[in-house]
């Protein structure tokens, strides 16, 4: 029996389009029902403390999106987000799990004020002076991170315990410098670096009150999800990712591929310090210890590592944030209610990672392609 070309290879074609289509809703329904069910076991826990769970998120509705001031409340907490949530999504795509964003973000906004006070007091112009803090944020965040590959790649040393470990050094090498020789003698109640000025801080996008952060963040994540999956350096690293051993007896430099993403990454957290300090605090100080650099694990792991889907996902935690205040004062619950709420997302989330491949009406049918 003669079979076409066309028909041999329609098979194979619409196949991998139905398992594509498949994994596609996958990764969409198990998060937004780690969502509910996270949100109904934070129910549970407000109703034994007294409270009500349809006030609670109402209020987190009105807190981060009711109004324009709110929603642009919301965006400037989520541009941090974006781009820690994109230090821990590259390397995962690779095959590690880099939770060192915290100190990355740190070490680069430290070193983004530290390089400003000399270019600040000899009055180099702002369109100089930004881009050479920036460029330093993001080179240490790099040095910071892609030591960390280094070590787990050349001298075997497991990537989340090195991360974690240089993260507390990277505060206190701050910290260092900016309670000793680096500390602004007018900052007497919090100890910090001598403040940028006014003129050399960056400024809002027009038509908000929202720093460029946000719009740094999303041109990052547009490229690094074009880097990862249409280029042969993507490619090589989720060949990585997936078998280093098969990888490199193919011949790919997985050294290589694993210390620049591990780079990527930090830079990415290093521009969020350097915004940090250029847009948000003026100065290093220890307001630079806020966090972004866990919130944003927990932002990558919602969105699958997924560049893109990242930045809808830092908008809503971007928005438990920014509702922390009016929960407080409407309901007389302490403002780290959120932090509960987060960490329970995170467990749900953890949980649900061993439903993928296991839900029968997402699987596809062994028979479907005849």
């Amino acid at each position: 029996m003669a079979i076409s070309i066309d028909a041999a290879v329609a098979v194979p074609v619409g196949r991998s389009q139905s398992v594509a289509g498949l994994k596609f809703a996958e990764a969409i329904i198990i998060p937004v029902a780690a969502l509910i069910v996270s949100a109904l076991l934070f129910s549970i826990f407000l109703l034994l403390l007294g409270k009500s769970p349809l006030m609670f998120f109402s209020l987190i509705w009105t807190g981060g999106f009711g109004s324009s001031f709110s929603f642009q409340n919301t965006l400037q907490r989520a541009a941090p987000l974006v781009l820690t949530g994109l230090a821990f999504a590259i390397p995962a795509r690779i095959g590690l799990t880099m939770i060192g964003g915290e100190g990355a973000l740190v070490l680069g906004g430290f070193f983004s004020a530290a390089i400003a006070i000399p270019l600040v007091s000899n009055t180099v112009p702002v369109f100089l002076t930004l881009p050479l803090m920036a460029m330093a944020g993001m080179l240490a965040g790099a040095f910071w991170l892609g030591l960390t590959g280094w070590l787990r790649h050349y001298r075997g040393v497991n990537e989340t315990i090195a991360s974690l470990l240089l993260s507390y050094i990277a505060i206190a090498i701050m910290n260092f410098f900016v309670e000793g020789a680096l500390r602004d003698p007018a900052s007497a109640n919090k100890p910090s670096t001598m403040p940028i000025g006014d003129a050399y801080r960056v400024g809002a996008m027009p038509g908000t009150d929202v720093h460029w952060g946000l719009g740094a963040g999303v041109i990052l994540a547009i490229l690094l999800h074009l880097l990862m999956t249409r280029t042969t350096f993507g490619f090589a690293a989720r060949m990585t990712g997936g078998n280093p051993r098969a990888a490199q007896a193919q011949g790919l430099p997985v050294g290589f591929l694993l210390v620049t993403s591990c780079a990527i990454a930090g830079a990415c957290a290093g521009l969020a310090g350097f915004f940090e300090v250029a847009a948000i605090h003026g100065q290093a100080n220890a307001s630079l210890v806020a966090g972004y650099g866990f919130t944003g694990i927990l932002v990558a792991f919602l969105a699958r590592q997924v560049p893109l889907a990242i930045i809808p996902v830092a908008v809503l935690f971007g928005a438990l944030a920014a509702a922390g205040g009016i929960i407080q004062r409407r309901m007389g619950l302490p403002d780290a209610t959120v932090l509960v709420l987060q960490g329970l997302i995170f467990v749900v989330l953890l949980t649900s990672d061993t439903l993928y491949g296991r839900i029968p009406f997402l699987q596809p049918k062994s028979g479907s392609a005849r």
